[in-house]
């Protein structure tokens, strides 16, 4: 019997995955691949408590710290820990490109497609009680999420949300800020101080800024080239500065050792390696899948943002920083191919070994250095992974 008639994929998927050299067999490994969870710090002494509230027994995960798998039919949403900010879902190998980046308390960290923030709520637990970490994404709503697990997870101090577009991106961290002050904050004026960030606003401040928005004096990310920070921490470096010390952009020979310790870009793709996001489209429609994932003009689009927002987080990253590039397609050309162009384009770029790999159960990708995960091997989402330094030339 051939892989036609096995799998529900219509024939021009089937190509798809053999050009680029993707068993078709992992689509239907739905039934076995587990789902994954990661505890909050402290969160290991009540793993019994937890297992009752989800009415499963979670597998411990060797190969990853605060990790647990869980069968793939439980649901997570619906439990006390989940509601209590406990725990949050996120795949493993989401949480592998995390680890990957070896953030340390004290670092400054680039999440420049933070959405839909798992991998962020990882980063804000893993940097501890110094450091910062901002959070770029180009669409409101989707950052706008990420702000509700901040809060709900009680992450948010160290962390900073600019809705903007991630390929100009241009602010660096605050690292010489040591003394806020609460100040008000004025909408429409050209010196706005920033105060502690509260998720309560008042109707009058509400209505300020929908008037401020309406008549243009209130420039935000989605409309204009201009970063709209809408997150904001008390030990973020914004409160007690004005607007233009937060926003000024950073162009110069400065980020050399002013910009980011990490950077992590896990950029926009076709999400082929998500197996449910793949049989999504039986729901969806098979055309559906032909428009975003083998649609050619929409994939050369892909590549070309991958490559500038790789590109622009490099930019960003000061010298002897780490980067790590991820995306979960499984396609050569989103992956290795992207790095390949970026590494001749960048003589100050280098590629590592992601030492912690070791006992990672992912394969080699293409290039040597990179990983990739998928579920047969890893029994995860497929993921590329590839962890990249900045030399000084």
């Amino acid at each position: 019997m051939d892989e036609a008639s096995i799998l529900p994929l219509p024939e021009s998927f089937l190509q798809f995955l053999q050009e680029n050299g993707i068993d078709p067999s992992i689509y239907t490994a739905s039934d076995s691949t587990p789902r994954y969870l990661r505890l909050k710090p402290g969160g290991e002494d009540h793993v019994q408590e937890i297992e009752a509230d989800l009415k499963c027994k979670l597998e411990k995960v060797v190969w990853l710290p605060g990790f647990y798998s869980l069968p793939p039919h439980v649901q997570i949403a619906n439990s006390k820990a989940y509601k209590e900010g406990k725990l949050y879902g996120i795949d493993a190998a989401s949480g592998a490109a995390v680890s990957a980046l070896n953030v340390s308390v004290g670092d400054h960290v680039l999440d420049l497609c933070a959405a839909p923030g798992a991998k962020l709520c990882m980063i804000l637990d893993l940097l501890g009680n110094a450091g910062s970490v901002t959070a770029v994404d180009i669409s409101r709503n989707r950052l706008a999420a990420c702000r509700t697990l901040l809060q709900k997870y009680a992450l948010g101090d160290r962390c900073r949300l600019f809705v903007a577009d991630g390929t100009k991106f241009s602010i660096i961290p605050v690292r010489d800020h040591s003394s806020p002050r609460s100040c008000e904050y004025t909408l429409g004026e050209e010196k706005n101080i920033f105060k502690e960030w509260t998720s309560r606003r008042s109707w009058k401040e509400r209505k300020k800024t929908a008037k401020a928005r309406k008549l243009g004096s209130l420039v935000v990310g989605e409309e204009s080239d201009y970063p709209e920070l809408i997150f904001y921490g008390r030990d973020s470096g914004v409160v007690g500065l004005n607007k233009n010390e937060v926003c000024q952009a950073e162009s110069g020979s400065g980020v050399s050792t002013r910009g980011y310790d990490k950077v992590l870009v896990d950029a926009e793709c076709t999400h082929d390696g998500s197996i449910r996001h793949v049989q999504k489209f039986e729901r969806w429609g098979w055309e559906t899948l032909h428009q975003r994932v083998l649609n050619v003009e929409r994939s050369d689009t892909l590549t070309t943002l991958q490559l500038k927002l790789l590109q622009n987080g490099f930019r960003l990253l000061k010298v002897g920083g780490l980067l790590v590039y991820s995306t979960c397609s499984l396609t050569v050309t989103q992956n290795e191919d992207v790095v390949e162009w970026f590494l001749k384009q960048n003589a100050s770029a280098e590629l590592l070994e992601i030492t912690a790999a070791g006992d990672w159960p992912c394969k080699s990708g293409r290039i040597p250095k990179t990983l990739r995960f998928d579920p047969v091997t890893s029994k995860t989402s497929g993921l590329f992974v590839a962890k990249i330094t900045k030399v000084d030339i």
